[in-house]
């Protein structure tokens, strides 16, 4: 697994991280490090409010309403964030439902709520990331300027099959899950479906990133660190190919219609079965067979799947197994 880190404004730090295969990691110019991260890239805009009831969460508050204005830092050091933020305010009383009651929310970056004196919880999110503070508005005086620091980053995952052999977008899903393990042996699940090359917005902290290359079995997981201000781009080596099947009648010939396929790990535990002339599907690398049914005939060929290098597998109608192998051999050059 390769991993990058771009830092903003000025320095870039590059790192390896080895979790299934070996990679190296790569340093960029510092000035597009965060083109997809709104928070450093995004144009200001005014943060987006709704309506308030400054009396819900407490009827018993009273006095003049004060504004309490409000900033959001990625990290204890940096720069105000200017947009992506969503800004929910809670009355610390709960309600009937037994949840914290939503008095006011914004969208933006920096923004400020009209409060009457009294306690409140102030939420901040950046995507997955978050902050949460409890607030007192002062009957006299005002309350200076919230400042809630975020601690979060951002991270970009992509794979290859092999040394780098690039894998279609739409054959690569990710889920993103806690690094901590539960006392069932789960983990809890942060974000699933993730899309190749899709900026993730996450608190500081180490993930358990599950990688799915195709249905079948060639699934990888990685533990990776994300930092506070950085924007971290892991790419995960799959140890897996994709295969097209064929029955035929001679190598090379065209593919037989109506033929359903089994396909055995070199154990005998089946992990795809499909119906089809030339089913695709991707395999985790080592040694399996192919089990072919037509017109209540059976025939099957042993092969060896090599990672990243995606080939056809043929299955020949004379059940030669000479053929076979030499048709395996030759698919594998």
């Amino acid at each position: 697994m390769r991993v990058r880190h771009r830092i903003f404004p000025s320095t870039v730090l590059a790192i390896m991280l080895v979790s299934a295969g070996v990679g190296h990691a790569l340093a960029e110019d510092p000035t597009d490090a965060f083109k997809s991260f709104p928070s450093i890239t995004g144009t200001r805009k005014m943060p987006k409010l709704t309506s308030f009831n400054p009396l819900i969460s407490d009827p018993t508050q009273g006095g003049e309403v004060k504004d309490v204005k409000l900033e959001a830092l990625l990290t204890a050091k940096g720069e105000p964030v200017e947009s992506g933020l969503t800004w929910r305010v809670f009355s610390p009383i709960p309600g009937s439902d037994g949840k914290l009651p939503l008095l006011a929310t914004s969208e933006g970056g920096s923004t400020a709520f009209t409060l009457v004196p009294g306690e409140y919880f102030v939420n901040v999110a950046f995507g997955r990331a978050g902050a949460t503070r409890k607030i007192r508005v002062p009957e006299q005086g005002n309350l200076d300027k919230q400042v809630l620091v975020l601690d979060a980053g951002g991270v970009k995952l992509n794979a290859v099959s092999g040394s780098d052999v690039r894998i279609p977008p739409n054959e690569l899903s990710f889920s993103i899950f806690s690094s901590d393990v539960k006392e069932d042996g789960e983990r809890a699940l942060i974000i699933a479906d993730v899309k190749p090359n899709t900026v993730i917005r996450l608190n500081a902290g180490t993930y358990h990133v599950v990688s799915d290359y195709g249905s079948v079995n060639a699934v990888i997981r990685a533990d990776i660190q994300v930092e506070g201000g950085k924007l971290t781009e892991a790419t995960i080596q799959h140890r897996a190919a994709k295969l097209t099947l064929k029955l035929v009648s001679e190598a090379g010939g065209e593919a037989i219609a109506d033929t359903a396929w089994s396909i055995l790990t070199s154990s005998g535990d089946v992990v795809s079965e499909s119906v089809g002339a030339f089913p695709t599907l991707v395999l985790a690398e080592g040694g399996y067979t192919a089990v072919a049914r037509n017109k209540d005939k059976i025939y099957q060929r042993d092969f060896a799947v090599k990672a990243g290098v995606n080939t056809d597998v043929e299955v020949l109608l004379n059940g030669n197994d000479a053929a076979n192998t030499a048709a395996d051999a030759e698919a594998q050059d």
